[in-house]
């Protein structure tokens, strides 16, 4: 059994006892011994599940169920784990639109030009350029944009998107996908959103990011369901 194996079949577990708060839920002996691994895999996946606060552990008194308020925020492998493609791409209508109407408004000169070199940069890619620098180099404009939006809390969210959105399985999709007249749409999107953000047109240039999205959105949808029908 896998250590993330083991720490749903024990999140499972846990959550099966929710209505037992103030009861130990077993030693990590029993705990071991129910699920047919070592101690050290159960004190390992333990000390995960407490970090997420899905428990909480005292010496001399056992294991406990955390209450549901004190929880933390779970761990960028869980998350991107338990997300999909249309969550994410769902987020991304929403987040950056925003940034382009923030980035309209505060953007110094130095980077509107960055906004600006970012997006000529993603519709010219010299021969030889791989997918994974096709990816990078897009990426490249849109966190453009959410530096330039000047705020660090919406900066770390569009990261942690933009993260997941880098997993390996996305890329080969987005590849897949990626025909010559789609990369000219989507370039030529680039360019008109970074226009528009050089004219400080905040609402404007939503709207452009806004279609870039649904397109994209659009483009792996069809990437996705034709795999599944040549699959079947």
């Amino acid at each position: 059994m896998s250590p993330p194996q083991l720490i749903d079949r024990l999140r499972g577990h846990f959550e099966r006892h929710s209505d037992a708060l103030d009861k130990p839920l077993g030693t990590e002996r029993e705990l071991a011994q129910m699920l047919g691994v070592s101690r050290s895999a159960v004190r390992i996946a333990l000390a995960q599940l407490e970090e997420e606060g899905v428990i909480w552990r005292r010496q001399g008194k056992g294991t406990f169920l955390a209450p549901a308020g004190i929880s933390f925020a779970p761990s960028l492998e869980r998350l991107s784990s338990r997300t999909n493609f249309f969550e994410v791409m769902e987020a991304r209508l929403y987040l950056e639109p925003i940034l382009v109407q923030l980035a309209a408004m505060r953007a110094t000169s130095e980077q509107v030009a960055m906004i600006e070199r970012t997006a000529q940069r993603t519709t010219n890619h010299p021969p030889g350029t791989t997918d994974r620098e096709v990816v990078l180099w897009d990426g490249a404009f849109h966190r453009s944009i959410a530096e330039a939006a000047g705020n660090r809390l919406l900066l770390d969210i569009f990261e942690l998107v933009e993260t997941i959105r880098r997993d390996e399985s996305w890329v080969v999709y987005r590849a897949k996908g990626r025909t010559s007249e789609t990369a000219a749409i989507a370039a030529r999107q680039h360019l008109q959103i970074s226009a528009a953000i050089a004219s400080r047109s905040g609402a404007a240039g939503a709207n452009l990011m806004r279609e870039h999205i649904r397109s994209l959105q659009r483009r792996l949808a069809g990437a996705m369901e034709h795999e599944l029908e040549t699959s079947e």
